[in-house]
């Protein structure tokens, strides 16, 4: 694998081979063991065209670790301010040999087309409604350390199933190491087409909730809607919103996650977004550190 752009390119071996290094590295960063000078003299090149706070922060914090440098591009104060175009910009930035780029970008594909003009590994940290497959992989790494698997699981998604890239990746993971997934939305938020047939689609939670082992809640895209499609924030959480009630009452024993960020009382209430036995969601945040980690290795480590 010389990147990683999308879950859509990889096929289970390749999934598991970065699951498992990120176990490996999430155990040996509890224990303060692991190879810091693994990435030395290596330089990470982050090109985030969208704000971030959990996948920006933690490859920078993931790049660290493994003794690499980073630099944090921002268009923001970039030439493209000044009428540059997107490839030049690239260009450019090739031009400085950077040994590996992390990218979001809101454009649909963007990181395959650095991809093709790079000369160096380009890892997708989220383009459009496409994909997010590092998100995916950090996903299931907590679902495999929470039940010790994931195939088998019943995973249901809740929320902004047509415009979200996190839905993306999950739904093809998770189908291609064996999960039983679901996805639960209004009509106007799920897509025509799913990846995998025997994906089940509801539009209600009593329907889609019972027998969840996984719950995990989306916030709604708004940035990516053409027109507003909900009536209300407040009518959509009357309706999808995620709440202790909803979870004790048709998923008991599930657990609860979401990628965030978390928009209270929208897509999740404060109650099971807090709970101490429920909620893995800051789970997910520290594991994003090994995966991002475990991608870094694969992909630029000698």
């Amino acid at each position: 694998m010389k990147h990683l752009l999308g879950i859509d390119e990889l096929d289970k071996a390749q999934i598991m081979a970065f699951l498992d290094k990120a176990q490996s590295y999430s155990e040996a960063l509890s224990k303060g063991d692991w190879d810091k000078e693994r990435l030395r003299g290596k330089i990470i090149l982050h090109l985030f065209f969208e704000h971030s706070t959990r996948t920006l922060t933690s490859f920078e914090m993931a790049a660290k670790r493994l003794g690499a440098d980073v630099i944090n591009w921002n268009p923001e104060t970039s030439s493209l301010t000044k009428g540059e175009n997107f490839i030049d910009t690239i260009d450019t930035l090739k031009s400085m040999i950077p040994d590996a780029i992390v990218m979001r970008h809101a454009d649909y594909g963007a990181p395959k087309t650095v991809a093709a003009r790079s000369g160096c590994p380009v890892i997708n940290g989220g383009d459009s409604w496409r994909e997010h497959p590092t998100q995916a992989l950090l996903d299931a790494l907590t679902m495999k350390q929470h039940f010790g698997k994931i195939e088998g699981l019943n995973v249901t998604i809740i929320g902004d199933i047509a415009h979200s890239r996190v839905a993306s990746s999950n739904l093809q993971l998770l189908s291609k190491l064996g999960a039983n997934v679901r996805v639960i939305a209004p009509a106007v938020l799920m897509p025509q087409k799913l990846p995998f047939e025997n994906i089940e689609k509801f539009e209600s939670l009593a329907d889609g909730l019972p027998g969840s082992d996984v719950v995990m809640t989306l916030r709604l895209q708004k940035e990516r809607m053409d027109r507003a499609l909900i009536e209300s924030d407040a009518a959509y959480f009357n309706e999808f919103g995620l709440t202790l009630e909803m979870m004790d009452k048709f998923a008991p024993k599930a657990v609860v996650m979401d990628p965030g960020p978390l928009v209270r009382n929208v897509q999740i209430a404060d109650d099971i977004a807090e709970d101490p036995t429920r909620s893995l969601i800051l789970k997910q945040v520290a594991n994003g550190i090994p995966t991002r980690m475990a991608v870094l290795d694969i992909l630029v480590g000698d």
